[in-house]
């Protein structure tokens, strides 16, 4: 039986995607979707740390095109 991908695995895999030019990023927002559902969890914490674009307006637009595919982002206080 194949596990399916914690909320960590799913949250990893985006931060690979943002470091490879947004590579699949809207499959892996689906996929961290559905990780939150199993998990009961309402928002995915990123740490922003690790985000390419980490100022006010790199997070603000990820937030923005995260929710408008059913994520909501925080950020964790690095």
């Amino acid at each position: 039986m194949v596990s399916e991908p914690t909320v960590a695995d799913a949250t990893n895999r985006i931060y690979e995607s943002l470091q490879a030019d947004n590579a699949d990023i809207d499959v892996h927002i689906a996929t961290l979707k559905e990780a939150l559902v199993r998990a009961g969890l309402k928002e995915a914490v990123f740490d922003p740390a690790k985000l390419m674009q980490n100022n006010r307006s790199g997070r603000k637009f990820m937030q923005a095109y995260f929710r408008q595919r059913g994520v909501t982002v925080k950020f964790s206080a690095s």
